[in-house]
């Protein structure tokens, strides 16, 4: 730049904004053997320095810039009347020429971070053409119903739903209840993609390791609920679930260090072997192919929401959180490890934030460390009751086993912690 004038800048931004699209425009012509495309390197260029000046001439006179601007839509728009009159119709090079004028304009108005992301996105999305018509030509009816549903869901019935809470619905807001349901409805329609392109070897791993990040407990939850309508998936659905599981300590132990170094370090005897044994189940998990590396349709879900799965595990959820509620308010939490076994059964997070500031304030680092420990303790043994208790043989042999494990290991670091 080295005080270069701004109205320099702002031109060779749109030039060279102009210039990469075109680049793009030229080459994919060649590639197709495409010689009717209007516009090439020097076009698109010519086109973006055309936008620029029109922003700079209208801050002298208006008139003279719109009458720069609309010359160079005129042009574009010719171009298409030309190809349609050809019987080769394509609007991509013509919409990516209406684009460049605006970045070009936009550049040139002193919007530089604007016009470049304008320009940025125009070209990747060209060249990303191959791979966009890819994903299209994959998708089923069935992921595109689903999907549909999902954003009627989302932005349809959540936001028409109580935020505060409901006396009648025992204190709970009808809102978050819902948000439960889009957890679940979103961990079985994510299941249902990874299956469709991991195959269902890797597929519920991606999707309870994905899942794990927001809920490794609603993960649980919901895969066993799946391996009771699909018992042929039961190994899988487990293996997804002890994925999620191992996700846990990680971003337990990634909370506490941002939060409290001091609480994160006594945390590790705890945390690390967990994460180990975690980590090669996972790996185990995702590297886990068929043999002849084909989506076995007896594994491929026929419902990819399964709502009406998802509401009762949302009412289950629900259930326990009033109990607990209760439990809370009529014995007390029995002190910090007491509060501990409850606030782990539903909130790690909440929790982790409690005892950096309790260690902040004064509590051993040691007895924070030692506190979130019981709380994975408790949190593990609950699912490793719900996958006992809602999954089908396999899926209760594995991840209840696997879960009971990690009880275990969080128990001995727990102990051992000093």
């Amino acid at each position: 730049m080295n005080g270069a004038p701004e109205p320099l800048l702002a031109l060779a931004v749109a030039a060279l904004g102009g210039l990469a699209v075109g680049i793009e425009r030229e080459w994919s012509a060649r590639r197709d053997a495409d010689a009717s495309r209007f516009g090439g390197v020097r076009t698109f260029l010519l086109l973006g320095l055309l936008g620029g000046l029109a922003s700079l001439l209208a801050e002298r006179a208006a008139w003279l810039g719109g009458l720069v601007l609309g010359g160079g839509l005129a042009l574009v728009v010719v171009a298409y009347l030309v190809s349609g009159w050809r019987g080769t119709i394509d609007a991509t090079t013509e919409v990516a020429g209406l684009l460049v004028l605006a970045a070009g304009a936009l550049a040139g108005a002193g919007e530089l971070g604007v016009g470049s992301a304008v320009f940025a996105a125009t070209a990747l999305v060209l060249v990303e053409k191959s791979r966009m018509h890819a994903a299209v030509a994959r998708i089923q009816s069935a992921e595109l119903e689903a999907a549909a549903r999902f954003a009627v869901l989302a932005l349809v019935v959540l936001p028409l739903l109580p935020a505060e809470p409901l006396p009648w619905l025992a204190g709970l807001e009808p809102r978050r209840l819902w948000s439960l349901v889009l957890l679940f409805t979103g961990l079985s329609f994510s299941g249902y993609l990874a299956l469709r392109f991991a195959g269902p070897g890797r597929g519920y791993g991606w999707a309870g390791l994905l899942g794990g990040v927001v809920s490794s407990t609603a993960v649980t939850l919901n895969f066993a609920r799946e391996s009771r309508a699909r018992p042929a998936g039961a190994v899988t659905l487990a293996s997804g679930a002890l994925s999620a599981s191992t996700v846990m300590p990680l971003r337990v132990g990634v909370l506490s260090a941002a939060l409290n170094l001091e609480v994160a370090r006594a945390l590790l005897p705890v945390l690390l072997p967990a994460l180990v044994c975690g980590a090669a189940v996972t790996a185990w998990n995702l590297g886990w192919r068929r043999r002849d590396g084909e989506v076995d349709e007896a594994l491929m879900p026929s419902n990819p929401l399964r709502l009406g799965a998802a509401i009762q595990m949302t009412l289950l959820f629900a259930a326990v959180l009033a109990v607990l509620s209760w439990a809370q308010g009529r014995f007390g939490e029995g002190g910090l490890f007491g509060g501990a076994v409850f606030l782990g059964l539903t909130d790690l997070d909440a929790l982790t934030y409690a005892m950096s500031g309790l260690a902040k304030g004064g509590t051993p680092a040691t007895t924070a460390a030692r506190t979130l420990g019981i709380a994975m303790v408790a949190n593990s043994l609950f699912k490793a009751t719900a996958a006992a208790a809602l999954g089908a043989p396999g899926f209760r042999k594995l991840a209840g086993g696997g879960l009971l494990g990690f009880a275990l290991l969080f128990a001995a670091g727990a102990a051992v912690v000093d």
